[in-house]
């Protein structure tokens, strides 16, 4: 092999390299990383911990909202972003609601397992249209928009894979779940669902870096359009 040949391999990984951090960057900011999982857990933990204890659905209830709430204060004094924490809020505050007026602690879970059904439905849905949900998502992180749809076939290729993943995987997690929120009492199901939050939603941001780490790079629109009105502005101050 000649050094020319070892230089051409080097920047082929090397950009590689490049491209799966950038992959890996992108996935962790839209997702929220390990705060954002603990901010999706934590308040449903401890419902079913304090419902398992005590039986008492007020107390669990108050107790996850507020910790809830309590995310959200932390993320608003760090100045870091709240969606994630607030999504999370959202979530308590629906489930809370459903809860205290049927009065059964396990509709304090039913908004979250609806809302999980119908982003599966969206993923699967999305994908057969040729619009992929994860590609929409992901798009503006990377900061390529919808230019993927037709100028990136290979990333639409990509985004299509990963929509699949996620729709099936939720639907998977909606046919453990539903069944058992009519069969099993409160405390089993609650447990069932807490260990299901996390494993299925690792599994399909695997998925996710895997199908985009081999696809093409993103195509930076915004650069793009930074460097078309660059472009024009030389143009109009050039002499004439």
């Amino acid at each position: 092999m000649t050094s020319l040949d070892k230089s051409t391999d080097q920047g082929s990984t090397d950009q590689d390299a490049d491209s799966r951090a950038v992959t890996e960057a992108a996935l962790f900011e839209a997702f929220g990383g390990v705060r954002g999982l603990v901010e999706t857990v934590l308040p449903g933990l401890l419902f079913v911990t304090i419902f398992t204890i005590n039986k008492d659905l007020h107390m669990a209830a108050i107790a996850a909202l507020a910790v809830s709430l309590v995310l959200v204060a932390v993320r608003l004094v760090m100045k870091d972003t709240v969606k994630h924490a607030f999504s999370g809020v959202f979530g308590v505050a629906f489930g809370v609601v459903f809860a205290m007026m049927t009065g059964n602690a396990k509709d304090f879970y039913l908004p979250g397992m609806l809302y999980t059904l119908g982003l599966a439905l969206a993923y699967v849905i999305t994908a057969i249209a040729g619009v992929p949900l994860i590609g929409l998502i992901l798009g503006p992180v990377f900061k390529e928009n919808l230019s993927w749809r037709t100028r990136n076939p290979g990333r639409k290729k990509a985004y299509t894979k990963a929509s699949w993943a996620w729709g099936l995987i939720l639907l998977a997690k909606c046919a453990i779940l539903f069944p058992l929120y009519w069969w099993a009492d409160t405390t089993q199901f609650g447990w069932v669902l807490i260990a299901l939050k996390i494993p299925p939603f690792l599994l399909a941001v695997w998925l996710t870096w895997v199908f985009l780490a081999k696809a093409p790079a993103p195509i930076d629109v915004f650069a793009e359009m930074e460097a078309a009105e660059k472009a024009e502005e030389e143009r109009k101050a050039a002499p004439r």
